[in-house]
């Protein structure tokens, strides 16, 4: 994915080290040397070389570089793995670590004790043989039986600890609805979503809080499901920030082909705005836009609840980052840069959400609101049954979510990178 690590290093030449990075989450509220290390569960779907569940208890086991070294202030105490296809690493690694595997969920989050010793649960719920749905095919990862389960050791055992969900809560917008119920009915703080808000940025931009959005497009690639989520969370980071806060969303439509064109005449989305967000892609390819994006690329659009439009390309030929252009008010020129990543190990990425997770695990507070992840949930989910019916457009009452964003910072320094590379 994207450009390689080497380069991107290239890029970012000069940059501060592993220590000054450590010290980047301004809005921590003590300071990580002098916070306990705390004691976490791990849930996973399955755990092999370079799954989430690897590269983000990974850098628990055995520190952001995955080779020694520092590390969250965390610390692994128990796991429960769903599935163990050929490839399995959490056998080897609990041995070496002495940390315990459990046949159920309960038993990890209490550590086979009378009680829940644990300080947060982080459930991994990507990657591993699951079925899809018949109609859209989402994979239908276990998320919520995850999470139904972490929360049923709660209720008997009368103690609730903060838990990180990756990714999107669920294929299913009903699912993710009552995960996010459950969590404020039973006063559970609690996290999701996606790596890319906090990766680094190409050029390392962002647009000011409060500020006048116009128009807003995702650049997005891969996997319409699994990367369309990815660039819906990249894009709602950036809209949250408006004047007023996160509204929620009217409709969601996916188009196709012809009806991509006729929704840019329709003035659903701009070209020039396109143009910026690809302008700033390490990739390139000749060809015409209509021949670069082809006639079975989707395109996302999305109409928020105060008028604004934003729309969400699914091109592989547009860009091979993850990408946003913003139109501001009163700015000529939008707000346009590529989300970059390492697309090799250590996956330096995953270190930025795992200070995220690491702050909500010592001060009780989410780094950022969960409210974002609901409603890209929602919106993916929209639009991949629009996909899967011939480009309906949904109106989405059930996603007129408000909530207001949080300053939290992204990646600008190497955390995780090995040194001398």
């Amino acid at each position: 994915m994207g450009v390689s690590r080497r380069s991107f290093l290239g890029q970012a030449a000069g940059i501060a080290g592993l220590a000054a990075s450590r010290s980047q989450a301004s809005t921590e509220k003590t300071n990580a040397a002098d916070r306990p290390v705390l004691p976490v569960a791990g849930i996973a779907t399955v755990y092999r070389h370079n799954s989430h569940s690897d590269v983000i208890l990974g850098k628990i086991l055995e520190g952001y570089n995955q080779k020694g070294g520092p590390g969250p202030g965390l610390k692994l105490v128990s796991l429960y793995v769903d599935q163990f296809p050929e490839g399995d690493l959490s056998r080897e690694l609990c041995k070496k670590y002495d940390v315990p595997i459990f046949p159920t969920i309960e038993e990890a989050v209490t550590v086979g004790e009378n009680g829940i010793p644990v300080a947060g649960v982080l459930s991994i719920g990507e990657h591993g043989n699951y079925p899809l749905t018949p109609d859209t095919r989402q994979k239908m990862y276990p998320r919520r039986r995850f999470f139904d389960e972490i929360v049923a050791t709660f209720r008997k055992h009368g103690k609730v600890v903060p838990v990180f969900s990756d990714k999107h809560l669920s294929h299913s917008w009903e699912d993710a609805k009552h995960m996010y119920d459950t969590a404020r009915q039973m006063q559970i703080p609690f996290m999701a979503g996606s790596s890319v808000p906090v990766m680094w940025r190409q050029p390392s931009v962002t647009i000011p809080m409060d500020c006048e959005i116009e128009e807003i497009i995702g650049l997005g690639y891969g996997g319409l499901e699994a990367y369309g989520f990815h660039t819906l969370e990249g894009l709602q980071c950036m809209m949250e920030r408006r004047k007023g806060g996160e509204t929620g969303v009217r409709t969601v439509q996916t188009v196709r082909g012809a009806d991509i064109w006729k929704a840019e005449k329709a003035g659903l989305w701009s070209r020039d705005l396109l143009t910026a967000a690809m302008s700033v892609q390490a990739f390139s390819v000749l060809g015409t836009l209509e021949e670069r994006v082809g006639d079975d690329a989707p395109f996302y659009l999305i109409e928020y609840e105060d008028g604004l439009r934003a729309t969400v390309t699914m091109a592989p030929n547009l860009g091979h980052s993850f990408g946003c252009a913003v139109r501001l008010k009163g700015q000529q020129q939008p707000v346009a840069f590529a989300y970059m990543h390492e697309d090799d190990r250590p996956f330096g990425h995953f270190s930025y959400l795992l200070q995220g997770i690491e702050h909500m695990l010592q001060t009780g507070e989410p780094a950022y609101p969960v409210e974002r992840t609901l409603l890209t949930t929602g919106v993916l989910d929209r639009a991949m049954h629009s996909l899967a019916n011939n480009g309906r457009r949904y109106d989405t009452p059930e996603l007129k979510i408000s909530y207001q964003a949080a300053d939290w910072p992204f990646a600008k320094t190497p955390v995780g990178v090995p040194p001398g590379v």
